[in-house]
């Protein structure tokens, strides 16, 4: 098939309509509005549903409810909008309900700005809604995985009752590439769910979708049920790309855009005789620990980079444990980082290694130096004046 324009927004939302999905709830908000209105011009020429709703929080209930149903539904957000969907997921995953979540991250917190972030990691994978639950969460990085993770964010829903959020931000949400799209999926091979609320038939019994258990017992039950397959779920489905990670003493970890910028990193380290490599986590749940533990019985030291202040470090940290120093580099604010400060993070990952700390570098907070040695943050009033 012949390879079109698109922004990583379109394409997701192709994606999605190849992949089955005919019911889109969501609410504007910038940078994902773009995908809201690509759902409004073509659900109604293929008779799907497109409805804006009053708010966040209505569009999330009104996924319950189609879920419900048994139909492949999604719906989009950015950072506080998700926000706001937290209560909704969280009876989501109570029910064992399925449907796609994406959310194409802005900066912040509070309103912050409009710029691209990777701020949300720890909302997807720690705490997305309250209680003891998780979704599945695969972090494309370019506008042809946007189009293609669609539907595999789907048929990992179906196939383990949960919730699975695909985890974007405003560069790749708004960035035009080439794409591929994938073949059209026929409706009737959707899978089948018996599960599903689709009126009362005689012939079987009543079906329900709650989340609710009168009897503490009763809830113990269904929590530490749901908990095995999340251990299924961990064992099977780790996905990441690893590139020239046999032999690098300094391995980079990095997901989404920031996996690209870091691979350009990688790329001149090598020119310079540097043995660096990179793991790109595409599950951030369940996250890749089998490759980075791997990793870590050779490696040297591990850089981070993200767009935040440092939240995946903590996964990386947890899976090398302790048998290796693990270092952060990012920016914040919206603010993109540069390949060559990258390549001066791991150049310092490769000095320091043999004093086992780790350390981290905040770009617009502290000077990074080769020799190791850091300027002293600004003042607040300083860094804005």
């Amino acid at each position: 098939m012949a390879k079109v324009l698109m922004k990583g927004n379109e394409a997701l939302a192709e994606g999605a309509i190849r992949a089955g999905c005919r019911h889109f709830f969501g609410y504007p908000i910038t940078p994902q509005s773009e995908l809201a209105a690509y759902m409004a011009k073509r659900m109604p020429k293929i008779g799907g549903t497109y409805l804006q709703a009053e708010s966040e929080v209505s569009a999330i209930n009104m996924v319950y409810g189609a879920s419900a149903a048994g139909v492949r539904v999604m719906t989009s957000s950015s950072s506080p909008g998700v926000s706001l969907k937290g209560e909704g997921i969280s009876y989501l995953i109570g029910a064992d309900l399925p449907c796609l979540i994406v959310n194409v991250e802005r900066s912040g917190p509070g309103l912050g700005g409009i710029q691209p972030s990777q701020g949300d990691y720890w909302m997807s994978t720690r705490a997305t809604g309250h209680g003891d639950g998780h979704v599945l969460v695969l972090a494309p990085n370019s506008v042809q995985e946007m189009a293609d993770f669609a539907a595999k964010a789907f048929e990992l829903g179906d196939r383990f009752r949960m919730p699975a959020m695909i985890l974007a931000d405003g560069l790749l949400g708004q960035m035009m590439e080439p794409v591929e799209l994938p073949e059209e999926l026929d409706l009737a091979d959707l899978p089948e769910k018996p599960w599903a609320l689709t009126g009362t038939k005689l012939e079987r019994e009543h079906h329900i979708a709650n989340s609710l258990a009168m009897e503490p017992q009763d809830l113990e039950d269904m929590v530490l049920s749901r908990r095995e397959r999340y251990r299924l779920i961990k064992a099977t489905e780790q996905k990441c790309e690893q590139i020239m990670v046999d032999d690098a003493e300094v391995v980079v970890v990095a997901f989404g855009a920031a996996s690209r910028i870091a691979l350009s990193a990688v790329n001149a380290a090598r020119e310079q005789g540097i043995k660096a490599g990179l793991i790109r986590p595409i599950t951030l749940w369940p996250y890749p620990v089998d490759a980075v533990k791997a990793a870590a019985q050779h490696a040297k030291a591990f850089l981070s980079v993200e767009f935040s202040t440092g939240q995946m470090v903590e996964d990386v940290r947890l899976a090398v444990n302790g048998k290796c120093p693990v270092n952060f580099f990012g920016h914040t604010g919206g603010i993109v980082p540069d390949p060559s400060e990258a390549l001066e993070a791991i150049k310092l990952s490769l000095e320091r290694a043999d004093s086992g700390e780790d350390f981290e570098i905040l770009p617009f907070e502290s000077k990074l130096g080769l020799d190791g040695s850091f300027g002293k943050p600004q003042a607040y009033a300083e860094r804005t004046a």
